[in-house]
C-alpha cells in the first residue's frame, strides 16, 4: 500500500520534473506560459539561500550551517526579482525560516 503524504499534497511529474504538489506543478506551468508571452523575463526552480544559526548548550557555542529552498525565483524585465513558495501547509518550521531569510536577504517571499 502506497504512504499517502503528510499534508494530502500529491506529487506530480511535469517534463521529467517531479514537484511535491499538483499546485507546484500548475505554477510551473504558468512560469512557462509567462516567458514564452515575454511576461517575465526568466524563472528557476528551487533557489538556495544558505544561512547560520547559532546556539548555546551545555556551556558551547554551536554554529550549524543551513539552507533554505524556496520553489521558484521569477525575473521581470525591469530587473526585479521575486521569489515564490507554493505553500499548503505553513509549519512552524517553514515560517521561521521565512522569518529568517526575509531579514537576512532583504527579500519578500511570496506565499501562493
Amino acid at each position: 500500500m502506497e504512504k499517502r503524504p503528510k499534508y494530502g499534497n500529491k506529487k506530480t511529474i511535469i517534463d521529467g520534473i517531479q514537484f511535491d504538489s499538483k499546485k507546484e506543478s500548475l505554477w510551473y506551468g504558468k512560469l512557462k506560459l509567462m516567458v514564452r508571452a515575454k511576461e517575465i523575463t526568466a524563472f528557476s526552480m528551487q533557489p538556495e539561500f544558505p544561512y547560520s544559526v547559532e546556539y548555546s548548550a551545555n556551556g558551547k557555542t554551536y554554529k550549524v550551517e543551513r539552507k533554505y529552498i524556496a520553489d521558484f525565483q521569477v525575473v521581470y524585465h525591469d530587473g526585479r526579482i521575486e521569489i515564490f513558495d507554493i505553500k499548503g501547509v505553513r509549519t512552524a518550521i517553514y515560517k521561521q525560516k521565512k522569518k529568517i531569510i526575509e531579514k537576512l536577504y532583504g527579500i519578500k517571499i511570496i506565499e501562493k
